[in-house]
């Protein structure tokens, strides 16, 4: 219990205390750059590929990324994805938190307050992901392989906001991303409370990862947003004109029919899970180590009758 006390204080004195924007700002930073540098990026490199390349199978496209240049090539963009992840992480975990904490005070349910504090928080991080995804997909689908070339590109050519192609698809696509992670996320811990007849217990950590994968998996309902995203940053690159999110879906349902607005969704599946398991799952768990609870959640992890089966 001391070590337990020990490492609490030592977060605090990082991060600041539980509860603060700073804390959920750094909490936020480093979950999702782990995230990134495990198996985020390639998810994300596997599900742009197919996006972009709609007559690959899902196999094909895995080969054809590991053929191109290895393991490493599953980590293209890798940079400013890292950029990416040093702020939007955090940004997510504040304007989510707030926006909960806010509705719950109402006596709004955590299942509303989940997806409506997620919808916010995906929002927000619209102003950074923008210019991130943009470079990632021209490092994936691009000949250019220099991240300084393509920012060089696109500054001369657009400005600022060329770095922003799709920007109503990311603000579409980060809104019910969230909104559904977080709020089926919430959803599921509830079930499983009530299951047990309290409804402030607290979770255990096979429980909230369990509850972290059901809430990633059903939060890819919306993966027509990411491929009308995709597919306005690759005509961008590639030079053709600016198409609105609307009329992107529309042109592909009509070249690839229903199955090319899904087109990518098993890794998509990978990218929601592994994100929702940090983001959500994590940063719950960290919540209630960092409260001094860690002793009750690591006694129901170690009780055979409170795991997920």
């Amino acid at each position: 219990m001391a070590s337990v006390t020990s490492l609490r204080k030592l977060l605090d004195a990082i991060v600041g205390e539980e509860g603060s924007a700073r804390s959920k700002f750094v909490d936020g930073t480093v979950l999702q750059t782990i995230s990134t540098l495990t198996l985020g990026q390639p998810f994300e490199v596997w599900k742009t590929r197919m996006g972009r390349h709609r007559t690959e199978t899902t196999v094909g496209s895995f080969r054809h990324i590991l053929h191109s240049g290895g393991v490493r090539a599953f980590y293209a963009g890798t940079g400013p994805k890292l950029v990416e992840s040093a702020t939007k992480g955090g940004v997510l975990l504040v304007a989510k938190d707030a926006i909960q904490e806010s509705l719950k005070g109402a006596g709004v349910s955590s299942t509303t307050a989940g997806f409506v504090g997620g919808a916010g928080g995906g929002v927000a991080q619209t102003v950074v992901m923008g210019p991130c995804t943009y470079l990632v997909t021209a490092m994936v689908l691009g000949k250019e392989q220099s991240v300084w070339g393509i920012m060089r590109r696109t500054w001369a050519s657009k400005g600022l906001l060329g770095f922003y192609p799709g920007g109503s698809a990311i603000a579409a696509r980060q809104a019910s991303n969230w909104a559904s992670r977080v709020g089926f996320t919430e959803a599921v811990r509830t079930k499983m409370k009530a299951a047990h007849g309290d409804p402030t217990r607290r979770l255990s950590i096979h429980e909230e990862c369990w509850a972290g994968i059901i809430g990633g998996v059903l939060s890819c309902w919306n993966h027509p947003f990411e491929v009308a995203r995709i597919e306005m940053q690759a005509r961008a690159l590639s030079g053709e004109p600016a198409v609105g999110m609307i009329a992107v879906l529309r042109q592909v349902h009509a070249e690839s029919g229903v199955g090319g607005l899904f087109q990518g969704l098993i890794p998509r599946m990978g990218t929601n899970v592994w994100l929702t398991l940090f983001l959500v799952s994590g940063a719950n768990i960290v919540k209630q180590c960092r409260e001094g609870s860690t002793e009750a959640i690591c006694t129901a992890s170690a009780n055979p009758q409170h795991h997920c089966a």
